[in-house]
């Protein structure tokens, strides 16, 4: 082909497409630095983005389920909170009940011990009813004053666990008052150390869920933090090595444009066969 033509410039033409490349070159590294990810939508990467849109949800479940234990141990401390003023007052029933059992004391004496296990007996189920977090009881098993089983996820996968509500009611209050020495005497060795082991088993088994649930919260949270982390590893763009290929193509193209503008310049020497015109 002719290389000396006012019609077609391959010089230029080649700068041109080299100026191009680095361009486009440019816009990608740009587009990196601003945004800090080497995969910022399905244009850059197709699948790093749609397996790190996966991460993404694996990591918002992970939060997700994060939020949701930390509800369901604001309902297990107010539980244990609870449980441990019942025990309290269930120490103060005992030392009234041992009066109660002693066949000395005159009627208006045990009158008085009476009323006042019986109010002591009145703490226990105010305890047990205010034992309320976000709307949910686990000292009851009546649904109309938000007892009940409480089923939670916890994971990602929305796997569950489930927490068993207690009949407070029925398993953690005391009878009334005995009327005699002999049915304190009797109550000493059977209601009362019957209601008081099923305290210190709801304490126990109770303490033992919180504890869980502690420990599966930090795991979810160190969970999080490795997915985020090889998230990173996939789609985040190292700042450094773009910045100093930035540098490098701002520089190309500076060179680029030079070499585009002399380029286009070439024609003009054709000019000097025509006598300088």
């Amino acid at each position: 082909m002719n290389l000396n033509s006012v019609n077609t410039n391959l010089a230029a033409m080649t700068a041109l497409q080299s100026l191009n490349r680095t361009n486009d070159a440019l816009g990608v590294v740009q587009k990196r630095v601003s945004t800090g990810f080497r995969v910022a939508d399905a244009k850059d990467d197709g699948g790093a983005f749609a397996v790190a849109q996966s991460v993404r949800g694996d990591a918002a479940g992970l939060t997700a389920a994060n939020e949701q234990l930390g509800g369901l141990k604001g309902v297990i401390d107010v539980t244990l909170h609870g449980l441990g003023q019942v025990s309290k007052t269930m120490v103060d029933l005992r030392t009234v009940l041992t009066r109660l059992a002693d066949g000395t004391i005159n009627d208006q004496q045990r009158d008085q011990y009476e009323q006042q296990y019986d109010q002591l007996r009145t703490q226990v189920e105010r305890f047990i009813e205010d034992a309320t977090y976000n709307g949910r009881n686990l000292l009851t098993t009546a649904t109309t004053a938000g007892g009940g089983d409480i089923v939670a996820i916890r994971n990602e996968a929305g796997t569950t666990l489930t927490i068993g509500a207690f009949d407070g009611a029925t398993a953690l209050v005391v009878s009334a008052a005995p009327t005699d020495a002999a049915g304190a005497q009797t109550a000493i060795s059977g209601d009362w150390t019957n209601i008081n082991e099923a305290i210190n088993d709801a304490l126990n088994r109770l303490g033992s869920d919180a504890r869980y649930i502690d420990a599966q919260v930090n795991y979810n949270r160190d969970k999080l933090d490795a997915v985020e982390g090889g998230l990173g590893a996939l789609i985040d763009a190292d700042i450094a090595k773009e910045a100093a290929r930035l540098q490098a193509l701002q520089i190309r193209q500076q060179l680029g444009t030079q070499t585009l503008s002399i380029t286009n310049q070439a024609p003009q020497a054709l000019l000097s066969l025509f006598g300088g015109r």
